[in-house]
């Protein structure tokens, strides 16, 4: 058996057979299980999220071990040439056999940690570029030697009892405050280009300027351009709020629901999908349908250009939209906005709901910062979109909601 050498990377990228992490059939005797000596990959530590981009890793030694830590053999494989087209390249057939070979995956992500053992962090998105880890032991696992694959029982354990949401795609996204939209709002004035503001965002959040945060893996940026046909719900009291109707690309409607008397941080919101209905019914189908008082709003264009920010330390994403609304019938009616919006939770191991609201904190001081030294905003608001129309029918009464 070959000895613990010293190493300055600490962290490893740990392969093997997709049976191992799928239990299609038990661990083998006499397969391999491969180590990936990698520079530390977390943005921050602790960390949730670890993202690998093989490019990235350049030249990586890497052992293929048996049970015990019996050494298989050894190569120097660069990062770009493990994976391509997904599929283990050249430099780790040799190492585990033409048989194993096409089997391969990344099992893990594995850190040492500084009193001993290792976190393990599970794959959970492989790609031909990256890899996708999430972290899945609380505590350090394995103590002893990496080669010794002391650490290997727990963490395949681990993986096995959350296995329902690992091995399924997006899964192991969780939601805290079902329900509730939780949201700070910027007025933009004077407003951007919200495409170049946009795009110089997404830049600083790539760039590490916001700590401990990246844009969302694979799913960093969006575009939504849709009409709104607003209506201010003004009764009975438990459903004061607004109702909004937004035209789906196949056909029909998606309500939207918001209650609230005043405009806050935490509103409840409610959408309903699939409706078919026209709008002329609009109205007829919140008074008689639904059972709700309403006043119609001038309908408006929105275009809006969503950001997605990850937490690598907690796995939270959160929305940073930028939007702009114009009223249908006078277009320089608008109002642009910059919102902060929690969306979801990418983890298995459970997390305080109010860390969600610590860390929101966190990251909107350090956005009004962000728009403050631009010069679009200074202070947040709670500003919505129902104030504003609210707001530009009594500035211009000659507004209709035809």
């Amino acid at each position: 058996m070959h000895g613990e050498q010293p190493s300055n990377r600490e962290a490893w990228v740990v392969l093997g057979g997709v049976h191992l992490l799928n239990r299609t059939a038990p661990r083998r005797p006499g397969e391999a299980i491969v180590l990936i000596g990698v520079p530390r990959q977390e943005v921050c530590q602790p960390a949730t999220t670890v993202i690998v981009r093989w490019s990235a890793l350049g030249p990586c030694p890497a052992e293929a071990l048996l049970s015990g830590g019996t050494r298989l053999g050894a190569a120097r494989i660069d990062g770009s040439e493990l994976f391509p087209d997904g599929i283990a390249g050249p430099g780790l057939r040799d190492l585990v056999g033409a048989e194993a070979a096409p089997g391969l995956v990344p099992l893990c992500y594995l850190a040492a940690d500084p009193g001993g053992g290792y976190h393990a962090y599970a794959q959970i998105r492989f790609h031909p570029e990256d890899a996708c880890f999430v972290r899945t032991t609380r505590e350090p696992v394995g103590h002893g030697p990496v080669r010794e694959l002391r650490w290997l029982g727990p963490v395949l354990t681990a993986h096995a009892e959350s296995s329902t949401a690992l091995n399924n795609h997006l899964r192991y996204f969780r939601k805290h405050f079902s329900g509730t939209e939780l949201e700070y709002k910027y007025t933009l004035d004077p407003a951007p280009d919200i495409w170049a503001a946009s795009m110089e965002l997404l830049k600083a959040l790539r760039d590490g300027k916001l700590d401990g945060c990246r844009p969302e893996y694979r799913d960093e940026f969006q575009i939504h351009h849709t009409e709104n046909h607003l209506f201010d719900v003004t009764g009975p009291e438990p459903e004061i709020g607004y109702a909004s109707f937004i035209p789906t690309v196949t056909a029909g409607h998606v309500l939207k629901r918001k209650w609230f008397t005043e405009d806050i941080f935490a509103r409840r919101e409610e959408l309903t999908p699939g409706l078919d209905i026209t709008p002329d019914r609009f109205e007829t189908f919140l008074r008689e349908d639904l059972g709700l008082q309403v006043r119609a709003m001038p309908p408006f264009q929105r275009v809006r250009y969503d950001i997605q920010c990850e937490s690598m330390r907690t796995g939270h994403v959160y929305g940073v939209f930028l939007d702009r609304c114009s009223l249908l019938a006078a277009p320089d009616v608008v109002l642009s906005q910059c919102e902060l919006e929690y969306l979801r939770s990418r983890s298995i191991l459970d997390h305080d709901r109010d860390e969600v609201l610590i860390e929101m904190e966190r990251i909107n001081l350090w956005l009004c910062e962000y728009l403050a030294r631009h010069g679009w905003a200074t202070e947040h608001t709670f500003y919505s979109k129902r104030s504003f129309l609210r707001d530009a029918i009594a500035l211009h009464p000659d507004l209709t909601a035809s």
